[in-house]
């Protein structure tokens, strides 16, 4: 893997002398790491048990409608609150929206606003060249080597990451009252995540199985269909597909289209390292890209506001080959 370093922005983008402070501020509690493998392992159980549970007819439609409503909200708190908004600025938004973008991002249990943001702007400073925390190509290129940084890219990293280092990395969140106390709810929102479609299966049905079934399906399921669907983009689209922008030295990050709805849009990989304040990352012809429609209501709501939509002429600049004429 090549050794560049390079510091960064809110953007992503290098503005001058590396920064003095560390990458990472210590290695995960042993607790945390428990707690890790807990929602990592059950709900992927649950995952590969769900077309056989479903097949025994344990699955009903109060339960497709819970998780469908939990995916959707869980999923765009992660892609237009958590990612386009804090980690990129791609909008504005008033403190309503802020705080329930942060809140909703916590129900996908992939880690508190702060150090999901940390990570993520980690991970744009050093895409791909050492530093990154979640690269593919960490072992080489090699077919053995590429295995095993699939792996890691996809899940590996979080069981022996050092946590990126907040204030260096997200230190205007650090400095906003409502997202530290975000922050601080973390595990009781993940809680409320689990417990509360179980609460409206029961309450739904009047009985303990609805309760069972439905957070089984919109409980576990859901946020290990979710954590998947994440993961990939930090494994599949930075090795698998089309790369028509141009991106920084190193950066291998791709657009892989089958990912395109169930990732909100987040699969547009590319373009989004090749411009990653944009508020839409699927620009081209065809491009399904949700999460930058929810943007688009929110702004016509006015919840937010300052939107970086892409121009026409910057999308132009960024592609790899040039038109012509």
């Amino acid at each position: 893997m090549p050794t560049a370093v390079r510091d960064q922005t809110k953007d992503g983008s290098s503005p001058g002398p590396a920064s003095p402070r560390a990458l990472t501020e210590g290695r995960q509690p042993a607790g945390i790491l428990a707690a890790l493998w807990a929602f990592v392992i059950i709900p992927f159980g649950a995952l590969l048990a769900a077309v056989p549970v479903a097949w025994g007819g344990w699955l009903t439609w109060t339960d497709v409608a819970l998780a469908t409503v939990m995916y959707w909200v869980s999923g765009l708190g992660v892609t237009t609150g958590f990612h386009r908004y804090l980690t990129h600025g791609s909008f504005k938004a008033k403190r309503g929206l802020r705080v329930s973008l942060a809140v909703a991002g916590c129900l996908a249990v992939q880690g508190s606003p702060t150090q999901w943001v940390a990570d993520h702007r980690r991970h744009h400073a050093f895409s791909d060249v050492e530093g990154d925390p979640h690269s593919p190509w960490r072992y080489g290129a090699s077919v053995r080597g590429l295995a095993k940084g699939l792996w890691h890219a996809h899940v590996g990293w979080l069981f022996q990451r050092e946590l990126s280092n907040r204030q260096r990395f997200a230190p205007d969140l650090l400095a906003d009252r409502d997202l530290r106390r975000v922050d601080s709810l973390f595990p009781w929102l993940v809680a409320l995540s689990l417990l509360a479609p179980a609460v409206a299966g029961g309450l739904l049905s009047w009985s303990w199985q609805g309760a069972l079934s439905a957070f089984f399906w919109a409980g576990l399921v859901r946020v290990s269909l979710l954590h998947h669907v994440t993961w990939s983009i930090n494994s599949i689209c930075h090795v698998v597909g089309a790369r028509p922008f141009e991106t920084r030295d190193g950066d291998k990050a791709t657009n892989f289209w089958p990912l395109a709805v169930i990732s909100f849009g987040e699969n547009w990989h590319n373009l989004h390292h090749a411009d990653p304040t944009s508020a839409r990352h699927g620009v081209l012809r065809g491009q399904l890209d949700p999460s930058a429609r929810v943007i688009w209501l929110y702004e016509k709501l006015r919840w937010a506001y300052d939107v970086r939509w892409p121009k026409p002429d910057r999308i132009a600049m960024k592609l790899a080959h040039k038109p012509t004429g």
